[in-house]
């Protein structure tokens, strides 16, 4: 009995979605390196199969990439309901930190296609002017928290550097260290101790 068109759009789907599966875990492993035969591996589908659903590599690392920055764990900024500017900046710190720790596949994605010269420009310049948007946020976090004492009193752009780098050493710490990293991840305590305002301690 021949399945019914509700029934082939499952299908469909499935396979789109497996499909995706492997391009976001061979993209995070490789980068643009990755052909479409790796996402169809990984997949477990053929390569011609993937290629039904996407006419080229570029159509779906778009589709990859715009999936994952509209999912973009730990970027909603809205703090409102936070009481201090020194626990907003710490609620937000914290969220991103977990973020890289919960979703380090995704994190890699974004990293391996910042950085490759094949991305193309217009998707380039997209995710840049969303880095800018969470670079304004963050420093604004900042100085805010400064102004309470609660922040470190150092150049708020360089506090931001800071904590830029550390960021970008957590999403290529797995690589580093694929069978251990777990327990290498540090918690966002840790590097919240490059933000906030030193503990004055008397003489002894």
């Amino acid at each position: 009995m021949p399945r019914s068109e509700a029934a082939n759009k499952d299908v469909r789907e499935a396979q789109r979605a497996r499909i995706l599966d492997g391009a976001r875990t061979v993209f995070a492993r490789k980068g643009l390196a990755a052909t479409m035969a790796d996402v169809a591996t990984a997949a477990g589908v053929s390569q011609g199969l993937a290629y039904r659903y996407f006419t080229s590599k570029e159509e779906l690392v778009r589709v990859v990439v715009a999936e994952a920055m509209q999912a973009a764990p730990g970027a909603d900024p809205n703090l409102d309901s936070v009481a201090t500017p020194g626990e907003r900046l710490d609620a937000f710190v914290s969220r991103l930190v977990e973020a890289r720790r919960a979703n380090r596949e995704f994190f890699q994605l974004i990293h391996h296609v910042a950085t490759d010269p094949e991305t193309p420009r217009d998707l380039l310049m997209l995710m840049l002017k969303r880095g800018r948007t969470f670079v304004k946020t963050l420093r604004q976090l900042i100085v805010e928290a400064q102004a309470t004492g609660e922040a470190a009193p150092d150049d708020p752009d360089e506090l931001v550097s800071a904590f830029i780098a550390c960021l970008d050493g957590l999403t290529r710490l797995p690589r580093n260290h694929p069978d251990g990293s777990r327990a290498r991840f540090p918690g966002p305590e840790i590097i919240l101790r490059l933000l906030r305002q030193p503990v004055q301690r008397g003489n002894t």
